[in-house]
């Protein structure tokens, strides 16, 4: 059994917001045993001791809305590339995501079993992946990316992708089953237009209730959940109506969609981070003329509808939603948020709130015994500068991963 001491510590308990005087937190086998404060408990031969020296200890932080497979925003590159080169790209963006801080990520379209097994099996460095597998679009739908003229039509799905096309109930059911069958542990389902695509309109309501409620009732069916991408109240609302547990991004939502995300206790997960990011890259992300008018759009929209969730006390969880060469400022969410929010909200949202979103309370996102030791040893106080987080090359002392100091 491997254990790991540290002691001199402040632990910062994300569901209370409250930092600790000096602390001690043991580890066993890749599980919190105990913590508290005054006199450590003795350390044996085979205990690691980690001095942290004032530091603050705070839970690993998960972000719910990445794109492992989507390293590269070259659309014409992308298709010349093989499954294998495709993942090992992907891995080794994975790996990065761990030495920023990031000891969970939710990929909610391209990652797939494979690679959340290789990460858990230790052949790559990485977070913890929870994915789920392809997002699913309607024919002309955001997961749609096929040239106006392009008539083909999809086949077999099999090659690595962000989404797959499913039209009608019987589709969705199929697809959605083909999903949970291959391991997903939710469903995503396009409903809105989206920046990237470049053929459909923000204010395009995607799917049907009744193709929406078929997802959802498989999702039921298998223990899991779907989560939905949409931006504005006709697509939310019909989602929310349907069953839909959680939403991204929702930059275009109105006071009547937040009082329904709180009466059906639903999540959301904005995804400030990756418009800002965009609009600084510019012409240079290779991106459409129609997706820069369309990222405006939503953009300028985007931290007010968030200050509104806030205030109203919707279910808010951290989310970077960047592709490519993007993926280097998932941590500047925090900044961006931290406009609106109070820290201790803000890291609520990259940690134990996240954890319920994922289903996974008491196991990650906190510093409870019997957690996974999924850590972060940082200089300084969070709580009260957010940038001991997102400056990790100053700030960020060590990453503990499944009790492993990195």
């Amino acid at each position: 059994m491997s254990r790991l001491l540290i002691t001199d510590a402040h632990l910062l308990h994300p569901e209370t917001g409250t930092r600790t005087d000096p602390a001690w937190i043991e580890v066993a086998d890749g599980r919190i045993a105990a913590t508290g404060t005054g006199r450590p408990p003795g350390a044996g031969q085979d205990v690691r001791v980690l001095r942290a020296a004032g530091a603050t200890v705070l839970p690993g932080l998960i972000d719910a809305h990445v794109h492992l497979l989507v390293t590269s925003l070259d659309l014409a590159a992308i298709a010349s590339w093989t499954p294998g080169y495709l993942t090992v790209r992907a891995l080794a963006e994975a790996e990065r995501m761990l030495r920023r801080g990031f000891t969970t990520v939710r990929d909610v379209g391209g990652a797939d079993h494979g690679m959340a097994r290789a990460l858990a099996e230790g052949l790559a460095l990485g977070p913890r992946l929870v994915h789920g597998g392809k997002a699913l679009s309607q024919t002309g739908g955001h997961g749609d990316l096929r040239p106006l003229g392009d008539d083909s039509a999809p086949c077999c799905e099999s090659r690595p992708d962000f989404a797959r096309i499913a039209d009608g109930v019987d589709a969705v059911r199929t697809a959605a089953r083909d999903e949970f069958r291959k391991g997903a542990a939710h469903l995503k389902v396009l409903l809105s237009g989206g920046v990237a695509s470049p053929h459909d309109e923000i204010a395009a309501v995607q799917y049907s209730e009744e193709e929406i409620r078929a997802a959802v009732e498989e999702a039921e069916n298998h223990n899991r959940y779907v989560t939905a991408h949409a931006y504005h109240p006709r697509a939310i609302d019909r989602a929310l109506r349907a069953g839909v547990r959680c939403v991204e991004h929702g930059n275009l939502i109105d006071d009547a969609t937040i009082a329904l995300l709180l009466e059906r206790d639903a999540f959301l997960v904005p995804t400030l981070v990756a418009y800002a990011q965009t609009a600084k890259l510019s012409r240079q992300s290779g991106l459409p003329e129609s997706s820069f008018r369309k990222l405006t759009q939503v953009r300028d929209h985007g931290l007010a509808a968030l200050e509104k969730a806030h205030r109203a006390g919707v279910n808010l969880v951290y989310g970077s939603d960047l592709l490519g060469p993007l993926h280097s400022a998932q941590l500047e969410e925090f900044t961006l948020r931290a406009e609106v929010q109070p820290a201790a909200d803000v890291i609520r949202s990259a940690t134990s709130t996240a954890a319920r979103l994922l289903r996974m309370e008491g196991e990650i996102g906190t510093l409870a015994p019997g957690a996974h030791a999924d850590l972060l040893v940082v200089d300084g106080d969070p709580l009260a500068d957010l940038t001991v987080l997102t400056r990790p090359e100053r700030h960020l002392r060590h990453v503990v991963k499944a009790g492993s100091v990195l």
